[in-house]
């Protein structure tokens, strides 16, 4: 018994149908807004080393170099104070120098006045809705003119 996979554009979302039998032609309407839904084809698992890009990760960046990092990174946290701000930054500095990740603009700034000294509340709290609509590598999310990335209703729905 089949999964299919189907796309709201106006939602931007993805809904998963249950069929008691194969059905390749029927395109159900969207729970949310009663839209018809798109086909997509879902992901499967293969065997073997994946070597598929992703929107969320578009770097060439090594797996093994990246855990290095990491792990070096690890290390260096757990000897950080959390009430210093300055070393909060740093820590986020070399993250992005070591992965070649930018940031994006929003918390770049965040990072100047936290080397600054400044309390990391108090930025968050007038920097808020900036950092939130920011992709934490440097893609404007909420107010780009393109689309995130599809939000996944949970729902298993009968089509």
């Amino acid at each position: 018994m089949p999964i299919y996979e189907f796309y709201c554009s106006e939602c931007n979302t993805l809904f998963n149908f249950f069929s008691r039998r194969i059905n390749t032609t029927k395109q159900p309407l969207c729970p949310k807004c009663n839209q018809t839904l798109q086909r997509q084809m879902s992901t499967f698992a293969t065997i073997g080393k994946a070597t598929e890009s992703s929107d969320d990760f578009p770097l060439d960046i090594d797996e093994s170099q990246m855990e290095k990092v990491l792990a070096g990174l690890a290390g260096e946290a757990g000897n950080i104070n959390e009430d210093d701000p300055r070393q909060m930054a740093n820590l986020m500095r070399k993250f992005s120098d070591q992965t070649g990740l930018s940031l994006g603009d929003g918390m770049e700034e965040a990072l100047a006045r936290m080397e600054a000294g400044e309390d990391p509340d108090k930025i968050e709290q007038e920097m808020g809705d900036i950092l939130e609509n920011e992709d934490p590598f440097g893609k404007k999310t909420k107010k780009s003119t393109k689309r995130s990335r599809p939000l996944i209703d949970e729902t298993l729905y009968e089509l």
